[in-house]
């Protein structure tokens, strides 16, 4: 399936330090996946999407996000590449695809925008067709008429936008966002147990209004992993050797870069940290991270027992590989592990060591 990326931070960003120059990048991973096995659809090459919020208001641009989308292949579009060397931002969305809901059209590739509001997503609404009518039904005329492609995922995000009281608002809290992802998620379950259908769904869902970033990784399952998911935090993100290899440095308490990515954009384990499955995150303006469990009747309160989720389900939907068990104690190979090319060149400088930043739980039950 696909690889999504967002990148929030108190300064603006080259676009090419997070979608071409890395050797990891987000380009690099619709090709070269370490966390993902699918085996119909090998790489994400059904095209992509880069959307981001300028650095400096203008009432006559507005507060829109700017959005480029193509069905090319993100490593074979000459002019992403131009782009992303001319355009900095302090908040961007980036996704790359692998159809596996929506044919191949760009109106089909993330992410999308309504007003303020910019959503992406990575996983699928099982079954979906059994839901789209119903779901259809509690919209708006705007809403309805708001989707131009046919995936599950911009569905969702009509559906999301339904849950806020305006969604044509010039600014939202935190909670807002928070409180509608919860009901869009629990909505669906809702839906889902009413029609019998036993699939899990995969719902890694990110929202932002330019300010504050809602992100979720779930499934709705007590047995399964959801779709990876990681998460690094610093004062800095650069390059530093040849070839691409990009590391977070933190260089006192201050949070001036955050990063969510369906899969590490570095080779530093250390700069990573797994966020747990069926959890909320939320960057806020002030650049805070909050880490909230998602408390539904697929919430697993005992530390021990969320461990024992398979990730065999994920690995079939391709979201993630059979080396995932690696981070988690099985013996096969860690899917951050550098090629030996990849070793020699980072090799002298070693793993960080650095702790993750503090980050605070709060437990919220889902609407």
């Amino acid at each position: 399936m696909c690889r999504l990326l967002i990148y929030k931070g108190t300064e603006p960003i080259q676009l090419s330090h997070l979608l071409t120059r890395p050797c990891h990048s987000i380009i690099n991973q619709a090709f070269d996946s370490r966390l993902r096995l699918d085996r119909r659809r090998p790489i994400n090459g059904d095209g992509f999407g880069v959307g981001w919020y300028d650095p400096v208001k203008d009432p006559e641009l507005g507060n829109q996000p700017c959005i480029f989308n193509s069905i090319t292949p993100a490593w074979n579009n000459a002019n992403l590449t131009r782009l992303a060397e001319k355009i900095k931002s302090p908040l961007v969305f980036a996704h790359v695809r692998a159809t596996t809901a929506g044919s191949l059209s760009q109106d089909n590739c993330h992410p999308w925008h309504f007003s303020q509001l910019m959503w992406m997503h990575n996983g699928g609404i099982a079954e979906f067709t059994r839901l789209k009518r119903q779901l259809q039904s509690t919209l708006s005329d705007e809403l309805y008429n708001f989707p131009q492609g046919n995936t599950d995922s911009e569905w969702a995000f009509a559906l999301f936008l339904s849950m806020l009281a305006d969604p044509h608002a010039e600014s939202f809290t935190q909670h807002e966002l928070r409180d509608a992802m919860l009901k869009t998620i629990s909505t669906l379950n809702t839906w889902a147990r009413e029609a019998n259908i036993t699939e899990p769904s995969l719902l890694n869902f990110c929202v932002t209004d330019g300010h504050t970033v809602v992100a979720t990784r779930y499934i709705s399952s007590k047995q399964d992993e959801a779709a990876s998911l990681y998460f690094s935090s610093g004062t800095t993100f650069d390059e530093y050797a040849p070839g691409g290899h990009y590391r977070m440095s933190k260089q006192d308490k201050r949070e001036n870069i955050i990063l969510i990515a369906s899969e590490p954009l570095t080779f530093e384990q250390a700069d990573w940290m797994e966020i747990p499955t069926n959890t909320l995150i939320v960057i806020t303006p002030k650049m805070n991270v909050l880490q909230i469990p998602i408390i539904d009747e697929f919430h697993v309160s005992d530390p021990l027992q969320a461990k024992k989720r398979g990730s065999d389900f994920a690995a079939q939907k391709g979201l993630l590989s059979s080396a995932y068990g690696a981070r988690r104690g099985a013996s096969v190979p860690s899917p951050l592990q550098p090629s030996q090319e990849e070793f020699e060149a980072t090799a002298h400088d070693g793993a960080s060591g650095e702790e993750f930043p503090r980050v605070e739980a709060v437990s919220v039950a889902a609407a």
